[in-house]
């Protein structure tokens, strides 16, 4: 009885910091979101200078990451040579600037539901690029499973209120960069046997992205910055934002960490459709019947993709068992017929 007690607290207690991982995430994506839509949009904030705000973010971001890994060593870092980190990292950085930027510049355009649902396109983007990059098989079921999410999303914009072709060309630009960047990561880096956390991604990503993202800066929106004197430089604001996009990067190595990527997966969906809820009820973002509907298409298809591929794991790790149990037993085949070998006393005469 004490034994099964005991077992059920632990389960539960599993339960309930899984859950705990999971709304500690989604509360911070919400909180970077919406809190970027109020500074970035003209009628809220009105600060609409995305890639100074990315470049404050990545400011923050390798400043705390430093002090975690060099100061407090909090984490490790990973063994990198310049060699490696210029022909790995540097391009990841560059991937990663352009995502930040697009995605930011999106939501002065369109509204945080419509963005929410173009979103929904990432897996079509990273299993395209991973099949012209060779990573991923083609396979035609999949394929007219990313055909059903395009559709489900192309009925979304068919159905937008608010449509903005620049903030849809922004937006798309993002997922084909951000796309591009999880590619790369597994050629670049896994490859090498080389993982990063998402602090010791920020020590090593974030740096490159702002001076990546200088470039741009100077000469888009530092002449702008210079014209509108008026212009104060908030901390509050600007602190407390860059504080929750560093904290969201913690969130997600504590819930892939203590749960699994599939659950982050999940999880994504439950705060898209919150997202979508906020967006209608409190920022009074218009989201039509038409948008809802194919958003929803776009979701089952999604749904089912994830679906499909938590089988596939399951069944390549089922493989994987199978093939270590019979690797296992066929050595326990040769240490028996060795031992029955030098036991038998005809077979060693026979050797002398």
């Amino acid at each position: 009885m004490g034994k099964g007690g005991a077992l059920s607290e632990g389960v539960v207690k599993k339960i309930v910091l899984s859950y705990t991982y999971v709304a500690i995430w989604i509360f911070l994506s919400f909180t970077v979101i919406v809190y970027n839509k109020y500074i970035l949009d003209r009628k809220m904030y009105n600060w609409p200078y995305p890639i100074s705000l990315t470049m404050i973010h990545m400011a923050f971001c390798s400043s705390l990451a430093y002090l975690l890994v060099r100061v407090f060593k909090a984490v490790d870092p990973v063994t990198m040579s310049w060699d490696l980190y210029l022909r790995s990292v540097v391009p990841i950085g560059l991937l990663y600037s352009l995502s930040l930027w697009l995605s930011n510049s999106a939501y002065i355009y369109l509204s945080v539901s419509f963005i929410q649902m173009l979103k929904a396109l990432m897996p079509v983007a990273v299993y395209s690029i991973g099949v012209l990059f060779k990573k991923e098989a083609f396979k035609s079921e999949i394929m007219a499973n990313m055909v059903s999410i395009s559709i489900g999303v192309a009925i979304a914009a068919y159905g937008e209120a608010k449509f903005d072709t620049w903030g849809v060309a922004l937006q798309l630009g993002a997922v084909a960069f951000e796309a591009t960047r999880l590619v790369m990561i597994q050629i670049l880096l896994n490859s090498k046997g080389i993982t990063l956390n998402p602090i010791t991604s920020l020590y090593y990503v974030a740096p490159c992205c702002l001076v990546f993202l200088s470039v741009p800066w100077a000469f888009v929106e530092f002449p702008l910055l210079k014209e509108n004197s008026s212009f104060r430089f908030d901390y509050v604001i600007f602190g407390t934002n860059s504080f929750c996009a560093f904290a969201l990067n913690l969130a997600v190595f504590l819930l892939v960490g203590k749960t699994s990527a599939l659950t982050m997966n999940v999880a994504g969906v439950v705060k898209d459709w919150l997202l979508i809820a906020f967006s209608w009820s409190v920022i009074k973002d218009t989201v039509t019947p038409i948008n809802l509907f194919g958003y929803a298409l776009a979701f089952l298809a999604v749904g089912y993709y994830n679906h499909s591929k938590l089988q596939a794991m399951k069944a390549n790790d089922a493989q994987k068992k199978a093939q270590q149990a019979d690797e296992e037993a066929g050595r326990l085949l040769e240490e028996k017929e060795v031992e029955n070998n030098d036991g038998d006393p005809k077979r060693k005469e026979s050797h002398t």
